[in-house]
Parts: C-alpha cells; structure tokens; sequence
C-alpha cells in the first residue's frame, strides 16, 4: 500500500552538505519526509525516514532563528527545518509527532483530538495558554513603551504576565507563574524585547522570564518593532510596520523584472494595510518590497500573461495596487488561495 500524505507545504531546511537554509517543499507521509526544490518537481532531493526518529521543538541550536524543529534518524542523521510562523511550526510538530507515535505502534496515521487540561502548571498546554494570553478581551494587553530613546510597539512587561496567570487561575503564586511563563519563553511562545530581558534570557545557561517592570517582551506572531528616534522619513517607513499581523506564510512570486518566480515569505497587516515580502532563509530583518493594500483589487485568476505553462499552473492570484501595479502570486492549495484572497479583500476596505 503506498504512504499516503498526512502534510505538504513549504518550510526552509538546512542543508546537510553546505550549511546553507534554503526553501523546499515538503510532503509528509504516514512513513517519512520528502522534500524537493520545487513543488512541481517529481523526483524528491531526499527523503527522511520516521520510523525510531525523534523530534525536538523548539529547536535552539540557531539564536537568530525562530520556530526551528530538528528531526533526528536513527542512523544519527539532525535534519533542521524552519517553519514561518508559530501556529504552522505547531502544525508540523503535531503531525510529525503523530506519524511517528503510530509506526511506533504499528498502526496507520489518524489525528488525534487536542483536549488537554490546562488546570495544572505541570500538566499545562502551552499552545492553547498562548491563544487564551492573546485573546483581545480577556488576554494581556498590548501596549507602547518609550525606553532608552527607543519606542517598542505591541509589548508588555514581565509582571504583567505573572499578574495575567494568577488572575486566571492558571497558577498560584507568583513563584509559579514565573516557572510557567519561563516555560513559554523557552518554547519561543513569548520573545525578549529591550536589553534588561534579552540579558536573561541570553544571559544563562537557561532563560528566565523576568517578574519585573521594566523587562519587555512580546507574542511571537505579534505586529511587534521597536524604533529609535529618527527622522520623520524613517518615521513614515516604520509606520508600514505598525498594524498587527493577520496572515501570513510562504506563496510564490512572480519577479517584476526577470518575471522568474520564487518562494517568499508573507506578512499582512492593517492598519496600515500593507503586504511585506521576504527571503524565508534570511529571516524578517529587511523586507525586499512591499505592497500597499488600501483599495486594491484581488482575484483568483487562471494564467499569468508573461508567465510560461510549465512553470507556474494553478492556484494562482493576482494583486493591483490603487497605484495599478500587478503583483501574481500562486498558492500551494486552492484553498489557501482562498483564504488569501478573502482576508487581503477585508484589509483592502478596511485598512488604512
């Protein structure tokens, strides 16, 4: 019986060989990874067997890198694959986990259910306590911060988040909110901002989430930047960054010039609405290009004129700008084109 596919998708994977991160596209089976430079592709670059593997997530091993997970053979072999955001690294460990739990048991893949009781700081789930910190009525609220001739947008202090954890009960004491919000440190859930947290959490030979007022941090997938004080034009280009995050993850893009396409990394936000793009295997620190949203137009469309057939075919979609620039895009499934489509239509009329 062939393996059937549990998860596909675009991650960025170290290589063996040179070191270097690079975009592949990944199929999951119920028996192994498979990964191909590209996704029409039809002979895989390699091929990762799970059975006896193990998994670590949150992989540490890269300090400039978030949301890692290392796949480790039975034959010593660390494979190291980057997801985009937090909810899709999640995604991949949970499944991977699975497929490796039932070849364990000798049986065929089937998705688990994901109740889990969080009554207890040691039996705590940490993914659904990140939805419930985030909730915009009941979660901890977001806020700017002025320190150090810098402003940092969309933070919160280390008090407040052990004040948050006892009054929803999900601890007792201050003592073990410390120890469980150290937790979602450590499991890349919540992100240092500000040199006081960052020491701490660098500092030692493990991070320490700090009780403290003046110690900043941030949700992982927040709308987060800080700015030092500059003129008003690096004003005006910061201000693309300040609206909070409501997509994102990897399309292909067709080029404006060379008209080649290739794997980016996208970031909707609103308020501004704006579309950043980046290199997945360089991180978020630059974007190369963005894309104002206010009034522009989306649809799902069948062919890209200047493109050929062969390279790019279905799931595709196209963005003109108000200013009538045209940015195609394709997505990996069609319902994820969908869903693109749809949230970019509500930011258009709903952003500024």
């Amino acid at each position: 019986m062939e393996p059937s596919t549990v998860r596909e998708g675009y991650l960025v994977k170290k290589g063996t060989v040179l070191n270097s991160w690079k975009v592949v596209w990944v199929v999951l089976a119920d028996d192994g990874i498979e990964f191909y430079k590209k996704k029409t592709d039809s002979n895989p670059k390699g091929m990762i067997p799970l059975n006896g593997a193990t998994l670590t997530s949150p992989c540490q091993d890269f300090n400039k890198r978030t949301f890692v997970f290392k796949l480790s053979t039975t034959k010593k072999q660390d494979h190291f694959f980057q997801a985009t955001h937090l909810e899709e690294r999640e995604l991949w460990v949970k499944d991977i986990k699975r497929a490796i739990t039932c070849l364990q048991g000798g049986k065929r893949f089937a998705r688990k259910s994901t109740r889990k009781s969080i009554r207890l700081p040691e039996s705590v789930n940490l993914s659904e306590l990140y939805i419930l910190m985030k909730d915009q009525d009941s979660g901890i609220k977001e806020m700017k911060v002025e320190k150090d001739k810098k402003l940092f947008s969309h933070c919160f202090t280390g008090n407040t988040v052990i004040d948050w954890l006892i009054s929803q009960g999900k601890v007792r004491n201050r003592a073990e909110g410390v120890m469980l919000a150290t937790g979602l440190l450590n499991e890349g859930f919540l992100q240092p901002a500000g040199e006081i947290s960052k020491a701490a959490a660098e500092g030692g030979a493990e991070s320490v989430l700090l009780d403290q007022h003046d110690a900043l941090y941030y949700f992982a997938d927040s709308g987060f930047y800080c700015e030092g004080y500059s003129s008003d034009e690096d004003v005006i280009v910061k201000e693309e960054f300040r609206g909070a995050i409501v997509k994102q993850g990897c399309l292909l893009k067709q080029g404006h010039r060379r008209k080649n396409w290739k794997v980016r990394k996208f970031i909707l936000r609103d308020d501004p609405a704006y579309i950043h793009y980046y290199d997945p295997a360089k991180g978020e620190d630059d974007p190369l290009g963005s894309i104002p949203l206010r009034g522009c137009v989306v649809t799902a469309v069948d062919y890209v004129p200047d493109a050929k057939r062969h390279d790019v075919e279905g799931n595709l979609f196209e963005i003109i700008t108000s200013d009538e620039v045209h940015y195609y895009l394709q997505a990996a499934t069609s319902e994820e084109r969908n869903e693109w489509i749809k949230v970019v239509q509500v930011v258009a009329k709903s952003g500024k």
